[in-house]
């Protein structure tokens, strides 16, 4: 994030509980991102972790999820806060356990990026291909349609082939593959950064935040008019090609097919931020 937004400042929050699925870590997490909030830390508010549906649907999970929609919508709609989140690195399922070690053998979609308030982002990866490279659907990009929330109104814009009855997700993507990832130094070694395209779009809403004047708050609507427009094939790499099947342990998940426009692997696909920032930006303003 600072690479890419070194004006921006950032502030790191740690958790004495980890998250791993179902409610664990939970409570604690959102008492975090409610500091954040309370205290005015920022106005970009990036989530790299993902917490299974499957292990959420019990009543503890509804109401603990709930509490956090509460939360974001607030912050969201009332506050100017961007929310973004990874859809995580399991393709088209995720874990059934709280253990995370047993994969669902249904298609299944993970928390914060199934919320409807969250830009959530999925993963492409690179295909070197002599002096260029062209960009695909990484294989291990979470994405697919919520069991809990109903299409959100900024996605029945979408055509009614690719819908289902439930949120899509990712909305956007990037770069996400550890093989092609940006690259880092660290401890004397150059190495490659892994699920790294929330991070990529934190920064590039800071440089939206700043180029705006102010706060952006919920991007979405603006997103999917900025696709919906004919801007759309400069202001995204639009992904075509690879899928988030899963083969994996014994599991079998059909997943999802990158296609033209937006789909559940890749949403939009990836940022061209010079044509797509002011496009935002003016989108928000209609």
């Amino acid at each position: 994030m600072h690479a890419l937004a070194p004006d921006a400042g950032i502030i790191v929050l740690t958790s004495p509980i980890a998250e791993t699925e179902g409610t664990i870590g939970l409570p604690e997490f959102r008492q975090l991102i409610q500091y954040a909030i309370n205290h005015h830390l920022g106005n970009i508010i990036s989530n790299e972790w993902d917490a299974s549906e499957a292990t959420l649907k019990d009543q503890a999970g509804r109401q603990e999820i709930q509490k956090w929609d509460t939360m974001l919508q607030n912050a969201t709609t009332q506050q100017g806060i961007t929310f973004f989140a990874g859809t995580g690195s399991n393709g088209a399922t995720d874990y059934t356990d709280l253990q995370g070690t047993k994969l669902s053998p249904t298609p299944t979609i993970g928390f914060p990026a199934d919320e409807p308030w969250v830009t959530s982002v999925g993963g492409t990866t690179l295909l070197n291909k002599g002096q260029s490279a062209q960009e695909n659907a990484w294989s291990s990009s979470g994405g697919g349609f919520s069991a809990f929330y109903p299409t959100p109104t900024y996605q029945q814009t979408l055509p009614a082939s690719i819908r289902q009855n439930g949120r899509g997700v990712p909305d956007v993507s990037a770069d996400a593959d550890p093989s092609t990832g940006m690259a880092y130094y660290y401890s004397g070694l150059w190495q490659q950064a892994a699920a790294a395209s929330g991070p990529v779009w934190a920064a590039l809403g800071a440089i939206a935040n700043q180029m705006a004047g102010h706060p952006l708050g919920f991007i979405n609507p603006g997103l999917y008019k900025v696709a919906a427009s004919s801007t759309y094939t400069q202001a995204f790499h639009d992904i075509t090609v690879g899928n988030n099947d899963v083969n994996s342990n014994g599991v079998k998940v059909k997943g999802y097919a990158a296609a033209p426009g937006w789909d559940p692997v890749t949403g939009f696909g990836s940022p061209n931020a010079e044509v797509l920032l002011p496009a935002l930006i003016s989108a928000l303003k209609q």
